[in-house]
């Protein structure tokens, strides 16, 4: 009976949220306030009911309950308790599960929390967000039921995939989910303004947290994400411009832009209509990348639908959607008014330019992914996208991006000095200069664009700590300290890329037990390989010492393991985390003379790829409690109608 219940609170949730949309129009156009009133309790009891539903699919996991399709499709009574539970997401119907349930508990804490709009936008905005659920809802329903029973029931289920039985598994999907949610929530806040004509500062401020918390959950999983792709596929890399992970970049390219242009909007009152198209896009984008996993139309670890029908359903819903709020704000853009003006030369100007070059490297990033898909449709012939195309063309706008990055936050607000502001930025361009000598005599023929990375992150990161010079540390707001981190992990980052696409040093080899090798500055030595049986899978594992000079040796311990179910084999690399870089080794399988094949990487300051990815998550969470805090302290009354 449980998976009976999950289903009907599934389908008690899907009714609260047509009530709340028919409310919240009702309520809207009538102006009548017991129909406005009425929304706010079906948004919260509606995220309770979604909330049910997916503890129960949860419970069916981790009891591993056969008689479900689902379940007997993605589990195995043999699996690891922490794969049981997470294997709930690792599906598609598990996975869309969580993402309307977020959707439903987003809207109940929007119903619940918000305090800042008049109450015909919030609930205009409720009513957009159950719009959205509705949708979701009906794809679950009539055709990903996550509850449709199996009978007979198998005596064991078919297992998760390996490649997912990781703990990263555990939290990427999940913060990846939240930030999609996070910008279907944007996207409400900016229909329900357009619905009531009510664009301005109070709805800037009202959507900023929900873009803030987005584009941090964004930040952590995409960051994760990549971590977990460097250490779990045993290629070396960290990022490859798959479309799968593209889906997830494209939403925080635009959240990004968002988020700055929803701060001008909020503080300055500029920027309106850009704000709000920024909010449709950046929603649209979540769809995309939804629609791109969910289709079948990509084979990937990452797409769980292998289904063209539910892709047409996503689909569908990605066209009313999004061609819905489009077509709202075609008609009332010329409702929202232009906002104060300001000068090419002020912090507004600089945030207009950022937002225009994350746009294109946006619209670099889709075209790259989509045309692939595309080609295919129209010819049939299967064409790919790599990385040298991403590369040269989202490279150069990157690295001016973050030259603008630099000077925007120490520029004024509204109107400033060209001359004045080079003035600041001359400490950053001294540093950037020491840097590219350096690097042109120590480290020549490194290539164009890591030499470039190496001098915009020495310059960036001295540019991100200005806005604290001259200021009381102590006194200075939270949200000034969350920019300051945000950016300097920005620069962290790019210092980390450019280094392991300068340094990185790569040894293929087959090799005997014994035999010594070279990678970067490390000798290498295989001593054995032995068999070992793990908790649902066998392997081979092997036993390798490194030593860097005349330094202490260390150990290794790479793996080859074999799962039966679903039969599968992966590569888990070894890798050891050193000051300077990290030594990564992947051992293969052995051929008729005996010798075993040997990956072996010295990657010099991978690490501050993912150390500032953190850094700029934390800025962001910095941010947040700043805003939240200072909104609070400064909240007004809530207007009524």
């Amino acid at each position: 009976m449980i998976a009976e219940a999950g289903l009907a609170a599934l389908w008690l949730a899907a009714a609260l949220a047509a009530l709340q949309l028919v409310l919240g129009w009702m309520g809207v156009s009538s102006q009548r306030t017991d129909l406005l009133a009425a929304v706010r309790p079906v948004a919260v009891v509606q995220a309770v009911l979604a909330g049910i539903s997916f503890v129960t699919l949860i419970w069916l996991f981790v009891t591993v309950d056969l008689s479900v399709a689902l379940v007997a499709a993605n589990n195995a009574s043999t699996k690891p308790l922490l794969y049981k539970f997470a294997g709930t997401w690792g599906n598609h119907e598990g996975s869309m599960l969580m993402w309307v349930t977020i959707l439903a508990v987003a809207g109940g804490a929007v119903a619940l929390f918000e305090r800042r709009l008049n109450e015909r936008t919030l609930i205009a905005t409720l009513s957009a967000q159950a719009a959205i659920g509705l949708g979701f809802y009906a794809f679950l329903l009539f055709a990903s039921n996550p509850f449709a029973r199996l009978n007979p029931a198998p005596a064991e289920g078919q297992g998760l995939n390996p490649l997912l039985q990781d703990p990263g598994l555990a939290f990427h999907p999940p913060t990846l989910y939240l930030g999609y949610v996070g910008l279907s929530v944007a996207f409400s806040f900016a229909v329900g303004a357009l619905v009531t004509r009510d664009v301005g500062a109070a709805f800037a401020r009202a959507m900023r947290p929900w873009v803030l918390g987005a584009w941090i959950l964004l930040t952590l999983g995409i960051t994760a994400g990549s971590y977990w792709a460097y250490y779990e596929l045993g290629w070396g890399g960290w990022w490859f411009w798959d479309p799968v992970e593209n889906a997830s970049l494209m939403p925080w390219l635009a959240a990004t832009a968002l988020l700055h242009s929803v701060t001008v909007l909020a503080t300055r009152e500029g920027l309106r209509a850009w704000t709000v198209m920024l909010a449709v896009v950046a929603f649209s984008m979540s769809m995309v990348g939804t629609f791109l996993v969910r289709s079948g139309i990509l084979t990937s670890v990452h797409a769980f639908a292998v289904d063209p029908r539910r892709g047409t359903f996503i689909l569908a819903l990605l066209a009313i959607y999004i061609g819905g709020a489009l077509a709202l704000f075609g008609f009332r853009v010329g409702t929202v008014r232009e906002g104060s003006r300001f000068d090419a030369v002020s912090r507004e100007g600089s945030l207009v330019i950022n937002n225009l070059l994350l746009s294109a490297i946006l619209g670099i990033v889709l075209v790259g992914t989509l045309y692939p898909l595309v080609a295919e449709a129209v010819t049939g012939e299967k064409l790919s996208v790599g990385p040298p195309y991403f590369n040269s063309a989202a490279g150069p706008l990157a690295l001016i991006l973050v030259a603008i990055m630099a000077a925007g936050p120490i520029m004024r607000w509204r109107r400033d000095d060209l001359k004045a502001t080079l003035t600041r930025l001359a400490g950053p361009m001294l540093l950037s200069a020491l840097v590219l000598l350096a690097v042109v005599l120590l480290a020549p023929g490194i290539g164009i664009l890591p030499l470039l990375g190496l001098v915009a992150a020495a310059g960036v990161g001295v540019a991100s700590i200005a806005p604290l010079w001259g200021r009381n540390l102590r006194r200075t707001p939270l949200y000034i300290w969350g920019m300051v981190v945000a950016h300097l992990g920005i620069a962290v980052s790019m210092a980390g890329m450019a280094a392991e696409s300068a340094f990185t040093r790569e040894t293929l080899v087959a090799g005997r037990i014994g035999e010594e090798h070279r990678v970067g500055p490390y000798s290498v030595r295989l001593d054995d390989v032995q068999p070992i049986a793990g908790p649902n899978y066998t392997a081979i594992e092997g036993t390798v010492v490194a030593r860097r000079g005349n330094g202490a040796p260390f150990t290794l311990h790479p793996q080859t393991r074999n799962f039966p179910s679903p039969q599968t084999e992966t590569n888990e690399a070894a890798i050891t985390t050193l000051l300077d870089g990290q030594l990564y080794v992947v051992v293969g399988r052995s051929d008729d003379e005996g010798r075993w094949q040997l990956r072996l990487w010295w990657k010099p300051f991978v690490t501050l790829i993912w150390l500032g990815g953190a850094l700029v998550a934390f800025g962001g969470l910095l941010s947040l409690i700043g805003r939240v805090r200072r909104e609070m302290r400064h909240a007004p009354p809530r207007e009524t109608i």
